[in-house]
């Protein structure tokens, strides 16, 4: 692996069941604002109400970072961003009921992320309990491990060749799927049902697709460099002749098995089940304050 950037399975971190985009830099996480304002007031516009809040507190504006963050369109594009530090200063001048499990929740990640970096393990540990907590089979967390890696080695190649736009990668990407399933990313979402944009394809992938997923992302890197492929277009044809591969082996099991391994399954079932347990919490807590 080369690099020391962070991909999107690492630039991406939730906070009940919510996604906050973060970056590293200069040697510490940053959190989008806009992010955390949207889960501590459930705002429809969180801009506005930043627009807002640093009008009345135009102070908040000098403890920001403008960092390049991928919007909902999937291109990079500035964001005010904080360090763990002043997000707490920002949290303070958010009146919200969850300021303070966020806050002990932001202490946590920053506290793990000093640990992960002393011991990198402790980060896949961090993902495997991750998945256990929603619910999902052993040997399939396993998997979903083993894909992360491979996913980050292949991202690290092309980072080391020339790629940094995230319209790109999510270009090579979907070269590598369509070949692989017959489908891009956006596709396959809509065939599994996946609405939101914050629902990662691979956490719905059946054990199959998971296998191929790896399959294709590992030829990829492997040819890349082997053909000591450079810049877009010729990662883009590397790219292709890794998804072939998957794609070979995936008619070869359908054929032996008479299964389609391409499969409109998802596991839309356990976010249902994590969300009516923290509900189940929720409400104990609230008893206990009786």
């Amino acid at each position: 692996m080369r690099g020391n950037e962070m991909d999107s399975e690492k630039s991406l971190i939730v906070f009940q069941d919510k996604k906050i985009r973060r970056l590293w830099h200069n040697d510490e996480w940053h959190f989008s604002v806009s992010d955390i304002i949207a889960i501590l007031t459930d705002s429809k516009d969180e801009l506005a109400y930043w627009r807002k809040l640093k009008q009345r507190e135009p102070q908040l504006v000098t403890i920001c970072h403008g960092l390049k963050l991928p919007a909902k369109d999937g291109k990079l594009r500035y964001a005010d961003c904080v360090s763990t530090r002043n997000a707490f200063r920002l949290i303070q001048s958010i009146p919200s009921p969850k300021a303070e499990p966020f806050k002990q929740w932001l202490a946590k990640v920053g506290y793990e992320r000093i640990q992960e970096i002393e011991n990198p393990e402790l980060a896949q540990d961090r993902v495997k309990d991750y998945y256990k907590l929603k619910g999902y089979p052993a040997d399939w967390i396993e998997k979903r491990l083993r894909g992360i890696a491979i996913r980050q080695d292949l991202t690290d190649e092309w980072k080391f060749r020339g790629i940094q736009e995230q319209k790109d990668f999510a270009i090579l990407t979907n070269e590598i799927s369509k070949a692989t399933f017959g489908k891009t990313v956006g596709e396959y979402k809509k065939f599994k049902s996946l609405k939101r944009n914050n629902q990662n394809l691979r956490d719905h992938m059946t054990d199959w697709e998971l296998i191929l997923a790896m399959v294709g992302e590992k030829a990829t890197t492997d040819i890349t460099i082997s053909k000591d492929s450079q810049g877009f277009n010729e990662c883009k044809d590397s790219a292709l002749e890794g998804g072939t591969i998957a794609e070979n082996t995936r008619k070869e099991i359908e054929q032996k098995t008479g299964k389609s391994i391409v499969s409109n399954e998802n596991y839309l079932h356990l976010t249902e089940k994590k969300q009516r347990k923290l509900v189940e919490e929720q409400a104990k807590e609230d008893r206990k304050g009786e």
